[in-house]
């Protein structure tokens, strides 16, 4: 897919609709917009496709029509790639020229667009745990994520403190291990070197430890970790005392439920009366 041009087409079609509404009704202009749009969306599907986006894919779409090429190592990603091509609205016929090479192994320096994206929803959820978190702040914690692998920077008041930055960044979803680069300081920091490291990293120290507040940010902390089935457990907060309901698969998975709603800022007690397993 010629990207440039592609997106070159999408931005003219963008400014025709803010500029020229009568212009854009043209069905030259309106089926080019089509095309672009559609090229664009199973491009990036497969781009984010954990099984299709280290091959070298190309997509052109004319009238609905997409023209699929490039090599992947197996027929079912083959099949994969055309399925996603026919679930894009609009697209009425794929022309799957796609060749199937058993050794194919492709090359990505830098890792793929869908893997740093990845290593982007990486380290905002782990950012947003540790600021989230009583025994740490995320606030003067510099995190970074490359290939599953995340860096955790900046100072600790304590060892225990360490030791729970580095493993609410172990329990994150896609996390394949932590660089725990944390410097003990061994007494906490200043008011104002807090603030000042803060304002530097440009962060909002700010709370507002609502029992919604509370509720929200127990629910994002299990949705975020990589051993809480989040769907299965029910939260309410009320004057500060987290409930649990539900049912988990393990004494492991309840123990860390509680450890992970007891850690967040503002909750007073956790309830875990009613979540069995």
């Amino acid at each position: 897919m010629n990207k440039d041009y592609r997106q070159f087409m999408l931005a003219s079609a963008v400014l025709l609709t803010m500029s020229a509404p009568n212009v854009f009704a043209a069905d030259a202009t309106s089926t080019a917009v089509n095309d672009a749009r559609q090229e664009a969306q199973i491009w990036t599907t497969y781009a984010l496709n954990p099984y299709l986006r280290a091959n070298d894919l190309k997509v052109v779409v004319q009238n609905g029509k997409a023209v699929l090429t490039g090599k992947v190592d197996e027929k079912i990603n083959k099949e994969l790639a055309n399925t996603i091509a026919l679930g894009v609205s609009g697209i009425t016929d794929v022309d799957n020229q796609i060749e199937i090479a058993a050794d194919y192994r492709p090359m990505l320096p830098g890792g793929s667009y869908g893997e740093r994206m990845d290593d982007a929803n990486i380290t905002t959820a782990v950012k947003s745990k540790l600021l989230w978190s009583k025994s740490t702040d995320g606030s003067i914690i510099e995190v970074s994520t490359k290939m599953g692998v995340v860096t955790l920077t900046g100072p600790a008041d304590t060892q225990a403190d360490k030791a729970t930055a580095g493993k609410l960044a172990q329990n994150t979803r896609g996390v394949s291990s932590v660089n725990n680069e944390l410097a003990v300081r061994g007494k906490p920091l200043t008011t104002e070197e807090r603030a000042k490291i803060a304002k530097e990293n440009k962060a909002d120290e700010s709370h507002n430890f609502s029992d919604g507040w509370i509720t929200t940010k127990v629910k994002s902390t299990y949705m975020y970790s990589s051993n809480v089935a989040s769907n299965d457990i029910n939260v309410s907060t009320n004057s500060g005392i987290v409930t649990l309901t539900g049912k988990v698969d393990s004494g492991a998975e309840h123990s860390l439920a509680i450890e992970l709603a007891q850690n967040i800022r503002g909750v007073k007690s956790v309830n875990s009366k009613a979540l069995t397993f």
